[in-house]
């Protein structure tokens, strides 16, 4: 299953970067998740070890992450390296400059296990998570451009 989302905001880049790295202003937003904590002395960059749990649509899941692209006010990807509800999960968040301030696009794309079982549940699992998204996006611009 695959969401991607885009919102204008207006607001530098600079201004929205603080909203999907520091960990108490990610949480304000993203609504399914109940923790966001760097596990390690590293707080940026390829190779930052992250703590996710998420409560969306089910039971609390519980993953580790990595972040495998960090480019400063402009792109961060993040890589599920373990987690038990999930065979797969990434995200990419990505922050253009225009002419009204930013465009940002929140991107998720997971796998699920049980083969054809978990296809048929992604997609149903894809249009709730698309809603969320929504949601989580007006959020953040009401949190951003306040």
């Amino acid at each position: 299953m695959k969401v991607q989302k885009s919102i204008e905001i207006n607001a530098s880049p600079e201004r929205i970067w603080t909203y999907i790295v520091e960990p108490e202003k990610v949480l304000r937003w993203c609504i399914t998740y109940k923790r966001f904590e760097y596990t390690s002395d590293q707080r940026s960059g390829a190779g930052t070890p992250l703590y996710i749990e998420e409560q969306a649509g089910g039971g609390l899941t519980k993953m580790q992450f990595e972040v495998t692209e960090w480019k400063e006010n402009a792109r961060l990807a993040l890589q599920m390296v373990s987690g038990a509800s999930y065979k797969s999960y990434r995200q990419e968040l990505i922050l253009e400059p225009i002419q009204a301030g930013s465009r940002f696009t929140f991107m998720e794309e997971i796998i699920l296990p049980y083969g054809i079982i978990g296809k048929l549940i992604g997609i149903f699992a894809e249009r709730m998570s698309s809603e969320t998204v929504d949601k989580m996006l007006t959020k953040l611009k009401a949190l951003v451009e306040a």
